[in-house]
């Protein structure tokens, strides 16, 4: 059989993209572990920074929302209240049953080009056809290591995504690298349990989300700040809105804002458990690191060149993830190397979420610098599947007799510079 979409992934986006796509009557075939990285890449006692009504996995009725999941199972959704991850993945799990056709949890190792569209090979070797394909990998391929501490054994240091939890860190002592929410929760999360633990960040002071402003409040005040998905003001509502506007803005505009928007914080909900608590060292940024007897000796500079040594048991790397098309590892290396990237290594996608090369999508985090910063949230799942399915359905609409993908687009051709892209 060939199907007319595979979706590889079954996270936020995955989930959402096959629920829309069942919707629409396409013949798909869904892989890969229901909500695999929250329930296997974050501690137990991790909250969701979104807010609940920003969290919503997307069927095109909007029945499986996570305030029906919590009404049905005694949980409270309420704004400026934080989900419990275990609760949100728990969420994504009903959703899978009740949205989603069978979701085959086995692994995809292989994505590879064909004459009739594309072969995907699974963990144990079988082979499935599709004449489309959306990828919607998460995170996960893209974790972030700096330079500094890459080559050390795992025993000495990790990236934080690779914790389910922090148990085996009780009473030692750890370094935590990052200014950002996971960072600065972990560490919190660590203190909690009886950990020596201390912050290095790079930034000269660590920042701090602000608690949201009420739901209902003035009109005057939401006129001049309105609420959205990504947080109150103009700019965030533009983001987590307008991704379809967003995308319209110079290259140069769209690179910068996905690498700079919504930079490191904390929540504020995680601020008095780290201030005071834990020991922070701002402005600092590891130079160099090397195994020594009992753990890792970091070597670190601040921005005036004031230069310092500490000894630690451990090192988490909360530093966030690169997506880059040279990370996407379960493509053939012949079709990875047709797709057109962007400056900054990610790879273009058109107006439907659809790669350079004709018929392979891309979902997530991977899109956030063609469509914006709302990408790095489930807050971006909504948009992105019904706009990718509506994508996929013109798409098979196009193909010739036989189901014979076109040859891809040049890539040095495929996008402009200019403003406003196909």
């Amino acid at each position: 059989m060939v199907y007319d979409l595979l979706v590889v992934g079954a996270g936020p986006y995955g989930l959402s993209i096959a629920s829309h796509a069942a919707a629409a009557g396409l013949n798909l075939r869904v892989f890969g572990r229901p909500m695999a990285s929250w329930r296997d890449n974050m501690p137990r006692g991790m909250f969701l920074k979104s807010e609940p009504w920003a969290s919503n996995l997307s069927d095109p009725a909007g029945q499986w929302r996570l305030d029906v999941y919590c009404d049905k199972h005694g949980l409270t959704a309420r704004h400026a209240t934080p989900i419990p991850v275990e609760a949100f993945a728990e969420y994504g799990l009903w959703f899978a049953r009740n949205a989603v056709p069978e979701v085959d949890e086995r692994t995809v190792t292989r994505v590879a080009a064909g004459s009739g569209g594309f072969t995907a090979v699974t963990e144990d070797g079988e082979e499935v056809q599709a004449r489309t394909v959306a990828l919607a990998v998460g995170v996960m391929p893209f974790v972030e290591v700096p330079q500094a501490l890459r080559g050390l054994h795992p025993a000495l240091v990790t990236h934080s995504s690779h914790h389910s939890d922090l148990d085996r860190f009780r009473d030692k002592d750890v370094t935590v690298i990052g200014g950002g929410q996971a960072a600065l929760e972990t560490a919190a999360l660590l203190a909690e349990q009886g950990t020596r633990v201390r912050v290095l960040a790079r930034a000269e002071q660590l920042r701090w989300n602000d608690v949201p402003p009420p739901w209902e409040r003035p009109w005057y005040q939401s006129a001049r700040s309105p609420h959205s998905g990504l947080g109150p003001g103009w700019r965030n509502w533009f983001y987590a809105e307008r991704p379809n506007l967003f995308r319209r803005l110079p290259e140069p505009t769209r690179a910068r804002i996905a690498t700079t928007a919504l930079g490191p914080a904390g929540a504020w909900w995680v601020r008095d458990r780290v201030e005071g608590v834990v020991e922070l060292l701002p402005g600092h940024e590891v130079t160099a690191a090397s195994a020594v007897p009992g753990g890792v000796r970091l070597d670190t500079a601040s921005r005036a060149g004031a230069l310092r040594s500490l000894e630690t048991e451990h090192v988490i790397a909360a530093t966030g993830f690169r997506p880059r098309c040279d990370r996407l590892g379960l493509l053939s290396p012949e079709l990875r190397g047709t797709l057109a990237a962007l400056p900054d290594g990610s790879p273009q996608v058109g107006r439907s979420f659809e790669s350079s090369y004709p018929g392979l999508f891309l979902a997530g985090l991977v899109t956030a610098s063609g469509f914006g910063p709302a990408m790095r949230f489930v807050q971006g799942a909504s948009f992105t599947a019904s706009t990718l399915v509506r994508g996929v359905r013109r798409r098979l609409g196009a193909m010739p007799v036989g189901g014979i993908v076109p040859a891809p687009v040049d890539s040095s051709r495929s996008e402009s510079p200019s403003p406003v892209h196909r």
